[in-house]
């Protein structure tokens, strides 16, 4: 079993320090990733209206490329959105945000993800009431999604950047006992490195539920950059019948290309069918 390969390009002025492989200029993006021979592209759009479905379209054409997922971080970015607020007002914008951007993933036949727009546990508020919320805005969300024929995507981020749910097994336990349809959990192997005993073990008990990876070094850079066990985390993939994309959400280091470049080695020495 062969898995595809996905880029990132962020369109987020204020993520230029984040982990993305190209930043800034789409069409750049998708032609440096056409050269390196990736599959596809996740797209960090500053909002669903930046960027022309249209064109899009053709532009992709043009390289041979999908979109493997779009996602929606600008929303705490730029305007400190959450799913989980405390503020009703904030948690309607949130969801009305994330609601467009799952149209136009749509468009692309491509899921939406929730990662930092999914909040945290505030200090004046219970555990139990941001579950709520939390809970409420995936469903409402997923159904959404589901009506367009196209999967969300949730991912637990490690404990620094939410206290919400940082362990996979937690986070599906949370969407099957909340009877949370058309959600599918995002593992990102950096975050995974972090909060996981055993990530084999962790994606053989999320199987069922795995709906993308984000291929990244321990360290945050490109696969092969830092010390993650690749070799046993690729066997469990093909083991459990994975096959969608590795998406290298990576810092660009020590350029973008070297990181694009860096990412293709990995993905082809490991790509192979048994």
């Amino acid at each position: 079993m062969k898995f595809l390969s996905a880029a990132t390009i962020s369109l987020v002025a204020e993520a230029r320090s984040g982990p993305f492989v190209f930043h800034g200029d789409l069409r750049r993006g998708c032609a440096q990733a056409a050269k390196l021979g990736f599959d596809a592209v996740e797209i960090f759009p500053a909002s669903a209206d930046v960027v022309s479905v249209i064109e899009l379209r053709v532009l992709l054409k043009r390289h041979h490329l999908k979109v493997a997922a779009v996602g929606t971080g600008a929303g705490w970015l730029k305007h400190r959105w959450t799913l989980t607020s405390p503020d009703p007002l904030i948690r309607n914008k949130a969801r009305k945000f994330i609601e467009q951007l799952i149209d136009f993933a749509a468009a692309f036949n491509a899921p939406a993800i929730i990662g930092s727009m999914q909040g945290r546990v505030e200090a004046d508020v219970n555990r139990r009431q941001s579950e709520q919320w939390l809970a409420e805005g995936l469903k409402a969300l997923g159904e959404r999604a589901g009506k367009r024929s196209v999967s969300l995507l949730y991912e637990p981020l490690n404990r620094y950047e939410t206290n919400l749910f940082n362990r996979a097994e937690d986070a599906a336990a949370f969407l099957v006992r909340r009877k949370i349809r058309h959600v599918k959990l995002l593992c990102d192997l950096f975050h995974m490195n972090i909060e996981e005993k055993s990530i084999p073990d962790t994606l053989r008990a999320v199987a069922r539920q795995l709906g993308h990876v984000h291929f990244a070094d321990t360290n945050r850079r490109a696969i092969g950059f830092g010390h993650l066990d690749v070799k046993s985390i690729i066997e469990t993939l093909r083991e459990i019948g994975y096959a969608g994309y590795l998406s290298a959400e990576v810092l660009p280091l020590p350029t973008s290309e070297a990181a694009a470049r860096q990412t293709m080695r990995a993905f082809r020495k490991f790509n192979t069918a048994d």
